[in-house]
């Protein structure tokens, strides 16, 4: 099959993510019943979904709306007009405007898929992504929303009183950023506006001539300024742009006029405004690789070189909400603890937002930072409040965090290290160069400075050391040799190194060997400058003005740029030969025409090595006085016969000399480099091979994997339709047990609770979430020692106990407890029933009572034709005793008497077929009382379930002989 062409990128419509939790099928539905069908969006909601037999949202969801609603698969391309919805347990993302979701797995923590497909939406859209937050629990969506306002995004959340549970909606409008808190009724038209807005369609721009743009900018930085103290003067114009169109598109504004005089009636906005300008993302250990890296390479290295009783001192720069600042220091305590090294630890935390500095000295965050910070982090430096982390004392205790504008407020000084992550992105260059030398100047020798992944220290190399490139983890260099302007940082005592001045001449003798050597160096020292690895001059010694001139334009230092034209390749030559042979070289006699002379040198490079030294250094001599001239410098120069030297000649055969070195150097290295080249094509030549191999492999195992995928299909399609027979069975045996009305308690092979019925409430004190306790926990209504006893017996022996038990309210029950045996036939615990046999047992009593009062003999029969209850007439008549008769076969009444010929037939024979008979006459010698000629009267009485029946037989003496 061909496969479908996906689209790519950001979508021409925007992607509305909808985030809800219990409580959102209400809001959802009051959502999308007020959504017109004709808006070009597309709708993804993002539901907390535990896995489950049967989806029916889908359905549920589609009688709320017109729109088309389906349920996500994975690559699903993303259409407007369509609301999508989360499969159950499934986490989704978008990338490239397709949808993608894969079966979550279950972790230590709470599951966050809000958070996750909210960050996706914001890192794939931009800032036309829009988030809604509806009803739940828990913090889920705060995250995620936060994305998508750094990105340039809209976010909205339902009113707190709308909601039925509040704290999802609740935690994101604490933050300060949520745009519109709306009843879900009345979000589809306020969503419907914004996105109607220039800012949101492409198509239709805002057009703003640049100079008045810059005006309309600068007025609205004088409003800022005014209002907050702060100062957007250098941020960098395209982000600040977008931002304040943004909040245009709030307040459905489109010219910038509108907006101004909108700001000035409404100070509010002012400040509303300030803070979608500082807005940055942050969480705890953003970029896991960055922090990683950080703790191998600088704070492991600090800890490790750090002096006993030495204090570890680190700048947070733009700390926002804290977590960067609380992660930083979670490394230094596990560095610590690694190392087995304690130092005193002191962490500056910096922002220019107040609020944000507040919620960072709180250290109070949401349960949901599980998904960045680990288990044992969590467990060891956090204490856990409901829905929410805070961070532990001890480490709360190493930190200072102060409002501060790294633009003009003093810096820290003294510093190990310095992080200043996604805070120089915002600045345009000339920030940069004001801010990058001043953490080289804070920092200790050897101190490190780490910048956000898409940050840099730009032209400034000469400061810092890379360590880890990627991760812009960078390690100052020393101030060798070059004289810093640090007349724009900020001093103050208590923030500043102080700069040492020099001493005052004092009245002391000369020292003559300095001066010696002041003027050995100044007469006799041939003219040279000292330049680094990158060709910068960092020194000047002698008048070097014949040979370096400061070309046109910018002035520079680059020794390569300052040369004269006639010198340029062979100093180029030799300075390429010093680099790569570490060793001194030196040029053919050249000649340069200076002040209408021709004026022959030497050019010497001469590597720097000095084991104090960390830097690249190399000395470049012009050296006029080698190989015996007959000249001084000083002659040549002022000498004004002119050497007859056709100049144009020797400037030729120098450029020809130096250009053939040039082209040789050129050559070998090329040569070097087609070895290399070879070398390279026959590893990815056998790379390559390797690669088809493993591709061959995988192709099998594809197939393998799609016959898997089409067997687990149908086995599930198989276990779906044994789900449903089940859940069904289910529903009918709960049905049965209520209605039956009869009291049952199952419990399993340790006597603990499975399950019950309603009926069973009125014994025992069950409550809902009694599952799993044992039974002798639970108080009940019974005169019944030996429940749990007799419950175990019937476990151990398999045997049915029976028990008519009073209750402490009066009533009678016929206690029933038999083995629970499993469609195995196998022993899984007890089954006790209860049935109330109160009624039977008042008319029991009251058939007793009325036997009683008979003065012939009588006697009740079960089926079977064993006593169950004699008179006391029939006792005194044929001096029996009861223990001996109740219970017996009445044929076996006084050692077999009672077995007469005429008495089996009348009950075997006769009474099967009647319900009664009167006056059946019977003879019998008893051995005690003599003989007896008796009448006997019996009727059969049939029990509720017609299936058992009692007898009552009725003895009536005619004759006593």
């Amino acid at each position: 099959m061909a496969a479908k062409k996906k689209q790519s990128g950001k979508k021409d419509f925007p992607i509305v993510g909808i985030g809800a939790s219990a409580g959102g099928l209400e809001a959802l539905g009051g959502f999308l019943s007020n959504l017109k069908p004709q808006s070009n969006m597309a709708f993804v909601i993002i539901q907390h979904r535990a896995a489950e037999h049967k989806s029916v949202m889908v359905s549920l969801l589609e009688k709320y709306t017109e729109l088309k609603v389906m349920e996500i698969e994975n690559n699903t391309d993303i259409k407007p007009g369509y609301v999508y919805i989360n499969p159950p347990h499934n986490d989704v993302a978008i990338s490239n405007g397709i949808l993608y979701c894969e079966e979550a797995v279950d972790a230590y923590s709470a599951r966050l898929p809000i958070d996750l497909f909210f960050k996706s939406l914001a890192h794939d859209q931009g800032e036309r992504s829009i988030c809604i937050i509806l009803s739940g629990t828990g913090t889920d969506g705060t995250l995620g929303m936060k994305e998508i306002k750094a990105a340039g995004g809209l976010a909205m959340a339902q009113d707190e009183q709308q909601a039925k549970y509040s704290m999802m909606p609740r935690n994101a409008i604490d933050t300060g950023l949520v745009d519109f808190i709306l009843p879900v009724e009345k979000m589809p038209d306020k969503l419907l506006r914004y996105v109607k807005h220039p800012y949101l369609e492409r198509a239709v721009k805002p057009v703003t001539d640049e100079g008045k743009f810059e005006n309309y900018l600068q007025q609205i930085f004088r409003l800022i300024r005014t209002e907050t103290g702060h100062d957007f003067t250098n941020y960098k114009r395209n982000t600040i742009r977008r931002r304040i169109e943004r909040r245009m598109a709030v307040h459905q504004i489109a010219e910038f006029n509108e907006y101004i005089k909108y700001l000035k009636s409404n100070p509010t906005e002012l400040k509303v405004l300030f803070k979608d300008l500082i807005i940055t993302v942050t969480n705890f250990f953003r970029d896991p690789a960055a922090f990683k890296v950080l703790s191998e390479k600088a704070v492991k290295e600090i800890v490790r070189k750090k002096k006993i009783n030495s204090p570890i001192r680190i700048w947070i720069a733009g700390c926002a909400t804290g977590e960067e600042a609380y992660s930083v220091a979670i490394l230094f305590e596990e560095a610590m603890d690694e190392l087995e090294k304690k130092h005193e630890l002191k962490i500056f935390a910096t922002d220019i937002d107040e609020d944000s500095v507040d919620t960072a000295r709180y250290g109070l965050y949401p349960d949901s930072i599980a998904a960045d910070v680990s288990k044992q982090r969590l467990k060891k430096f956090f204490n856990k409040f409901d829905s929410s982390y805070k961070i532990k004392d001890k480490v709360r205790e190493n930190l200072v965090f102060a409002k501060q504008d790294l633009i003009k407020d003093p810096p820290f000084s003294k510093l190990d290290l310095v992080c200043c992550r996604n805070v120089l992105i915002y600045m345009d260059s000339k920030l940069q160069k004001k801010i990058i030398p001043m953490f080289h100047y804070v920092l200790n020798p050897d101190g490190f400075l780490f910048l956000g992944t898409s940050e840099t220290i730009g032209q400034f190399s000469d400061l810092f050391f890379p360590i880890e490139n990627k991760q812009k983890l960078y390690q100052k260099k020393p101030e060798l040799l070059r004289y810093y302007n640090h007349s724009d940082i900020p001093s103050d005592t208590d923030f500043m190194v102080q700069i040492q001045k020099p001493e005052k001449e004092s009245k002391k003798e000369i020292n003559l060997s300095v001066l010696a050597q002041k003027l050995i160096m100044n007469e006799y020292s041939p003219t040279f400058v000292f330049i680094n690895d990158k060709y910068d001059i960092i020194y000047f010694h002698g008048q070097t003005e014949a040979f370096l001139t400061q070309p046109d334009g910018e002035p520079t230092t680059k020794i390569i740029k300052l040369v004269r034209s006639e010198i340029h390749h062979p100093l180029k030559v030799l300075l390429h030969k010093a680099e790569c042979e570490g060793k001194t070289v030196k040029s053919e006699k050249l000649q340069i025409k200076y002040n209408s002379y021709t004026l022959s040198f030497y050019i010497i490079v001469r590597p720097v090595k000095d084991p104090t030294i960390k830097v690249n250094l190399f000395m470049v001599v012009f050296d006029i006085k080698s190989e015996k001239e007959k000249q001084s410098q000083k002659e040549q120069i002022t000498d004004k016969t002119e050497i007859k030297i056709e100049p144009r000649i020797t400037a030729l055969e120098q450029e020809l000399a130096s250009t053939k070195e040039y082209l040789q150097t050129t050559i070998e290295e090329l040569e070097t480099s087609n070895e290399e080249l070879k070398s390279s094509n026959e590893e990815l030549q056998s790379s390559n091979e390797e690669l088809q191999s493993t591709n061959e492999e995988l192709e099998t195992s594809r197939e393998e994997l799609q016959s898997t995928n089409e067997e687990l299909r149908t086995v599930n399609t198989e276990h779906q339709s044994k789900i449903d027979d089940l859940a069904r069975a289910n529903d009918d045996l709960n049905n049965l047990l209520a209605s039956t009305n009869i009291a049952t308690v199952f419990l399993d092979t340790d006597l603990k609770i499975m399950r019950f019925t309603p009926e069973s409430k009125n014994i025992f004190k069950f409550i809902d979430s009694d599952a799993g306790r044992p039974l002798d926990n639970i108080v009940n209504k019974l005169e019944y020692e030996n429940l749990e006893q007799d419950a175990q017996t019937v476990l151990d022996t398999l045997t049915k106990i029976d028990h008519e038990v009073k209750t402490k309210d009066g009533r009678w029950l016929r206690i029933n407890i038999t083995p629970y045996r499993t469609i195995d036939n196998l022993i899984n615990g007890v089954v006790i029933t209860a049935f109330d046999i109160s009624r039977e047992k008042e008319i029991q009593n009251y058939t007793e009572s009325i036997v009683e009062t008979i003065r012939q003999p009588l006697l009740v029969l079960d089926n079977d034709l064993r006593v169950i209850s004699s008179n006391k007439a029939f006792y005194r008549v044929f001096k029996v005793d009861i223990k001996k008769t109740t219970g017996k076969l009445i044929y076996d009444l006084g050692n077999r008497q009672w077995d007469i010929p005429e008495l089996r037939e009348l009950l075997e024979d006769i009474l099967p077929n009647n319900t009664s008979f009167e006056d059946f006459r019977v003879e019998k010698d008893f051995p005690d009382i003599g003989r007896k000629i008796m009448l006997l009267n019996a009727r059969k009485i049939m029990q509720k379930n017609k299936e058992t029946q009692r007898i009552l037989l009725a003895i009536e003496e005619i004759n006593n002989s």
